[in-house]
């Protein structure tokens, strides 16, 4: 609803497409549609510039952040992705004039991955962007208070990383005799299971 208590009619995704292409301008590098939803990428560079556009310009207004994530596209499309490994990929809310539009920027190092923080935009992103850090390793540059939000203090690795192992690398217990927490390489050795699959020749009556 808005001010005055008249309820928003949702803007056609192609309509809100072609608003966003006329206020980015050459801040997107390209600026789609993707399952009725606008998509727009951006080079690290110019991350921020587009951020500030979206969020102030005539025909956006996405005042709100309302999600921002990591993703490893290592086993993307069956490992065939040829692009940079990691992207961060924000969800942004326009409340006054009810339309949304998705983010996303890549980072150019798949070995030490960092993108801008938008934590002075929205302050919203500042345990989303410590979320990403933890499970993906994803640097923010420019978070004051950039550290694990998830995982134990002792935690080695970012488990959301598809190269990282199933049961992890190292494992915690309380140790009786020093009376305290230890941490241990995993003594689980890794295996696969291969779930059972039991047919009836007449389940269900079927013959």
């Amino acid at each position: 609803m808005n001010a005055v208590g008249v309820a928003q009619e949702i803007i056609r995704p192609e309509v809100l497409q072609a608003v966003i292409v006329s206020a980015l301008g050459s801040l997107a590098k390209s600026v789609t549609l993707a399952i009725d939803e606008v998509v727009v990428d951006v080079a690290p560079a110019h991350y921020l510039d587009a951020m500030r556009c979206l969020r102030t310009a005539s025909g956006c207004q996405f005042e709100m952040l309302v999600d921002l994530c990591g993703v490893d596209y290592s086993e993307y499309r069956d490992g065939l992705w040829e692009g940079a490994r990691y992207a961060v990929v924000s969800q942004l809310l326009s409340v006054n004039l009810n339309q949304r539009v998705r983010v996303r920027v890549f980072a150019h190092d798949d070995g030490f991955p960092v993108v801008p923080s938008v934590t002075s935009i929205w302050r919203s992103a500042d345990w989303y962007e410590r979320e990403a850090f933890d499970l993906f390793g994803i640097v923010f540059d420019g978070h004051d208070d950039l550290r694990r939000i998830l995982t134990d203090y002792g935690f080695i690795g970012h488990p959301f990383r598809k190269d990282f192992p199933l049961s992890g690398h190292v494992e915690m217990r309380y140790d009786e005799e020093q009376r305290r927490v230890v941490y241990q390489p995993v003594t689980i050795e890794p295996r696969e299971i291969t779930p059972r699959i039991i047919r009836e020749d007449k389940y269900g009556g079927l013959h």
